[in-house]
């Protein structure tokens, strides 16, 4: 991964983390998963959202807004 990239959300539900993605995406906020799941066992390992650093603040303030 590139540099400046910071998580802002992680969680064993892969779903709840693409809405978190595509809320930021909407936005114009650039973010990414990375699933570190094991693929047998979905209950193991997190599924995590980066973002630039320089939209931390306003990625913040989205998910608040939206009770993420």
């Amino acid at each position: 991964m590139e540099k400046n990239w910071i998580k802002i959300f992680a969680s064993t539900d892969f779903y709840q983390s693409e809405i978190v993605k595509q809320v930021l995406c909407e936005h114009q906020i650039d973010a990414v998963l990375l699933n570190k799941q094991a693929s047998s066992h979905r209950d193991s390992g997190d599924v995590e959202v980066y973002i630039h650093q320089q939209d931390f603040s306003t990625a913040i303030e989205l998910m608040i807004l939206n009770q993420l």
